[in-house]
């Protein structure tokens, strides 16, 4: 039986989706191979059946992806014939457009925005439809459905419009672009629940794996060559899982034996943890998310 509140969340969401289409000349889909943007691709198809998803997916790639990751996101493009579009970071690194981190926490994360941004401008993208969810983080709650951004691709709130019941105004100006949000109203809970429901078929990493790992500040940290380890930071392999997915730069692991859906819906529903307490970029400041935001983060 399907679950009411779910079905609530999804009709919202798929209303959005079809907004998007039909207020936007040229829109795209922003996939990062992790749950939340799984999840919208699974709306977007569900939205247009029996006809194919009427934009692309665009991803911005760091070049320092999880393998799993990549690999599914190929195999989702292959087996339900969508369109991808891949920023890579790589490219402007090389062309001196970008200028790689040094250090111990050298990470390609932030260069991401300028990958987005460019990668917008170039495609002339006038609706980028991303998986945040107000729970994430505290910045995340001060986002609408539509977030314009200016036409330098920054993020003001004090200049965002009111969102009275189901009205969306996608009107916007020369240069200027919107975020939009279709799950923004959903939780993690929500996310897991919903997977479940639709038997949604993730990356494997989401679930109880052994993987070789080394400890700083605290966290978990995934033994990759993208990352500067220092010379006390032994490699340990162990049992863990990943609540959340992006550059293993910046992504921690958890210690869990969660290795079944119901055992990670589980473990979240008991969780007081925001699964960006996992994501190393955010500890750079308090104000770490709305500064990005503001210059044109996802």
């Amino acid at each position: 039986m399907q679950n009411s509140h779910l079905k609530h969340l999804e009709n919202e969401a798929i209303f959005i989706i079809r907004e998007v289409a039909a207020q936007f000349n040229n829109p795209a889909l922003m996939f990062s191979g992790g749950k939340d943007s799984i999840v919208l691709v699974h709306l977007a198809m569900k939205a247009f059946a029996p006809a194919a998803v009427p934009f692309p997916l665009l991803h911005v790639d760091t070049g320092h992806n999880f393998e799993e990751v990549i690999t599914f996101r190929d195999k989702l493009v292959d087996d339900n014939n969508l369109k991808l579009n891949v920023a890579y970071v790589q490219e402007l690194i090389d062309s001196g457009y970008l200028i790689e981190e040094k250090g111990k926490y050298a990470s390609r994360n932030q260069h991401q925005i300028p990958t987005l941004l460019k990668a917008i401008e170039e495609n002339k993208y006038d609706a980028c439809i991303g998986g945040a969810r107000r729970d994430e983080e505290k910045a995340r709650a001060k986002e609408r459905i539509f977030s314009v951004r200016d036409e330098f691709g920054q993020w003001n709130e004090k200049e965002q419009r009111p969102e009275l019941f189901d009205m969306l105004n996608g009107k916007i100006g020369m240069g200027q672009n919107v975020r939009v949000f279709p799950i923004s109203n959903w939780t993690e809970l929500d996310v897991w629940e919903y997977i479940r429901q639709e038997n949604i078929q993730i990356p494997n990493i989401y679930f109880a794996h052994n993987r070789d790992v080394f400890n700083r500040d605290g966290l978990i940290w995934p033994a990759s060559d993208f990352i500067n380890k220092a010379e006390n930071e032994e490699v340990y392999e162990t049992i863990v899982r990943f609540r959340t997915v992006g550059d293993m730069t910046c992504t921690a692991a958890v210690s869990s034996e969660a290795s079944r859906l119901d055992d990670v819906i589980a473990e979240i529903a008991s969780s007081d943890i925001s699964e960006r307490g996992a994501r190393i970029d955010d500890k750079r400041s308090e104000s770490a998310m709305e500064t990005r935001k503001k210059i044109g983060y996802f």
